[in-house]
């Protein structure tokens, strides 16, 4: 398999501190492949480097096989990139700014037309090229952020965060689109959002104190995470096999008379469907929440069980 990125004892340090140490990665040429890390791991500071928008104090980055150090316009023509705040111009019309950005990327004039019409229409803001970035919802904004960086037709989007800020419905339509986009090129897709990694990618590299500390498929990494669980209160509980009868539910224990942990498969409607059994059978439900997926755990977890993250 050809790698479009390989990183070679990559290491960068800010004033004193390292920022990140060490690290090694190779991605494919196609399919999603997820950057996990808390904030302030090393994440963005290794997508800034990998994007060629910092230079790394060792180490190096080959962007398919070319070094990005050596050849920084070569490499860089290879990659669009979505920075965490998307780098916007308010004032301009959408197609004004996408012509722009693709002017940077030295797009061919007489490929300017059709490179920013495939661009907005992958990312269904066709009907919206005359229309201020300004006067653009959250969600549309995100679109126009995510089009300027695959405008010039890269072998690589590297997008930090994509989701960041948006409500459910555009984070679901963002979703759809990073998967649409990845069918034909490499996607980095950077979060401190477990789920949003799970959903979309099928591979994870993840950071933590600037090392990786895993870095496999999405399936080896579910076997690490906890299952789902939630803690709910009932007034008027029923008895533990009633809760682990309710489709989903595959661990039930009582913490106190009235609290539950009630653990489940990754079904997403399992608080709908609860909340609905409660009513129907007078359980009285006053609390329901969901345990927050314990990232900090299972870093302390990877972290331990990676001897070779310590050289």
């Amino acid at each position: 398999m050809k790698s479009i990125v390989k990183l070679e004892h990559l290491s960068h340090k800010y004033s004193s501190a390292w920022a990140i140490r060490d690290i090694n990665m190779e991605i494919g040429n196609t399919g999603i492949v997820g950057l996990l890390g808390s904030n302030g791991a090393g994440k963005s500071t290794t997508m800034n480097i990998l994007c060629g928008a910092l230079n790394q104090t060792e180490g190096n980055v080959f962007i398919n096989g070319i070094n990005l150090r050596e050849q920084p316009e070569l490499a860089k023509q290879q990659i669009g990139f979505l920075p965490q705040t998307p780098p916007l111009y308010m004032d301009l019309t959408v197609d004004e700014y996408l012509r722009y950005c693709a002017g940077l990327r030295q797009v061919p004039k007489e490929k300017l037309k059709p490179a920013v019409k495939e661009a907005k229409e992958r990312c269904g803001i066709d009907h919206f090229s005359n229309r201020l970035i300004s006067n653009l919802s959250g969600g549309y904004r995100q679109r126009v952020g995510i089009a300027q960086a695959i405008v010039h037709r890269p072998a690589l989007v590297v997008l930090d965060e994509p989701t960041n800020g948006l409500d459910p419905n555009q984070i679901i339509e963002v979703r759809s689109l990073i998967k649409e986009i990845a069918t034909d090129r490499a996607v980095i897709f950077s979060s401190h959002i477990l789920p949003e990694v799970q959903i979309l990618c099928k591979e994870i590299k993840m950071i933590e104190n600037g090392r990786i500390v895993f870095s496999d498929t999405m399936d080896a990494f579910n076997n690490y995470v906890e299952p789902h669980s939630m803690l709910i209160h009932l007034e008027n509980p029923p008895s533990a096999a009633e809760l682990a009868a309710i489709p989903g539910v595959t661990k039930v224990a009582f913490l106190t008379e009235r609290q539950v942990r009630v653990h489940f498969n990754g079904d997403q409607d399992i608080t709908e469907k609860v909340v609905a059994i409660s009513i129907q059978k007078g359980w009285r439900l006053r609390e329901i929440s969901l345990d927050k997926s314990a990232l900090d755990e299972i870093f302390k977890q990877l972290s331990s069980q990676n001897p070779q993250s310590h050289h």
